[in-house]
């Protein structure tokens, strides 16, 4: 056991391990239309799922192989989609760009299924994304996926529609995105201030986009203002004690970053430990190699 995986104190009397699990119960009882009490005689652990559409309710493909399922991660990094920013706001746009980024990771990539944990439209509508995510956060725990070079195995990813360079993501995405990261931080015990963080402070990309990034720090406060309301009672990750390689290292964007549908940086890498057996290697949108940019390498899977 890590030291950040040791047992301690809960200022109301439950351990991290016990508040984590709490959390997963409760979002999971919310999510499912009930309700959960929690640590009795204590007030009730409320934590406000928001409403996510499975796999099944956008009509993803079988994946080639379940996603490996691990302990709770450390981190939430944003991602822009790198496509259009539409203007179509339904259900059924936000279904049908779930699957077009799955047909791209698994035709495309050479990947085993979609690489982001979770998708929101520009509708606000939250998807489901790799196979075993969903189920993993109602356990606390990790479905591990392909979106964050060297880093897949703590972090969780959150694609989220658009191109945000200069354009500024919708209201309803922006609340969505809030309610989401309030709802993984409470379940895993995360301080948004800390936890929250983009594409780029992990990999060298200009991924989310210069206007989505610069938007973080007052999403971080309105999770933060989320996680309140909600009246959450668990303790709060100290990311002094996670291994420093969990830790962003804020590379400089690059200049001159390849720009195409559904590439948003860097999404793989030689630390990330899932290998293809299916797959020689990634490739990109035009159907080669990325060339060594670290999207993803030859032999390794996602």
């Amino acid at each position: 056991m890590g030291s950040h995986e040791q047992e301690s104190p809960h200022p109301m009397g439950l351990t991290r391990r016990g508040a984590v699990r709490a959390g997963a119960l409760a979002a999971g009882a919310v999510l499912l239309g009930g309700a959960a009490d929690l640590a009795a005689p204590a007030p009730a652990l409320a934590v406000a799922a928001p409403k996510v559409y499975t796999r099944s309710d956008w009509g993803a493909r079988k994946a080639r192989r379940a996603a490996t399922v691990t302990g709770a991660p450390d981190h939430i990094v944003v991602h822009h989609t790198a496509t259009a920013n539409s203007t179509d706001y339904s259900k059924s746009h936000a279904a049908a760009l779930s699957r077009a980024i799955q047909r791209h990771h698994m035709d495309s990539n050479g990947w085993d299924d979609t690489g982001q944990q979770f998708t929101i439209s520009r509708g606000g509508h939250i998807m489901e994304g790799r196979n075993r995510s969903l189920a993993a956060v109602r356990d606390g725990r990790h479905a591990v996926g392909a979106h964050t070079a060297n880093h897949n195995s703590h972090t969780v990813g959150i694609e989220n529609e658009g191109l945000y360079t200069s354009a500024t993501p919708t209201r309803a995405l922006m609340a969505a995105l809030a309610d989401t990261c309030a709802w993984l931080c409470l379940v895993y015990g995360l301080d948004p201030a800390k936890s929250i963080v983009g594409h780029r402070d992990y990999n060298a990309t200009s991924c989310p986009g210069d206007r989505l990034y610069g938007m973080l720090p007052d999403l971080r406060r309105d999770v933060a203002s989320r996680m309140r309301t909600a009246q959450q009672r668990l303790e709060l990750l100290s990311l002094a004690e996670l291994p420093e390689e969990h830790l962003p290292t804020y590379p400089a964007v690059p200049t001159g970053e390849r720009a195409a549908p559904y590439y948003h940086g860097p999404a793989l890498g030689e630390r990330d430990a899932v290998r293809a057996a299916d797959a020689d290697a990634d490739t990109d949108a035009d159907g080669r190699g990325d060339g060594g940019t670290g999207e993803g390498l030859p032999g390794e899977d996602a």
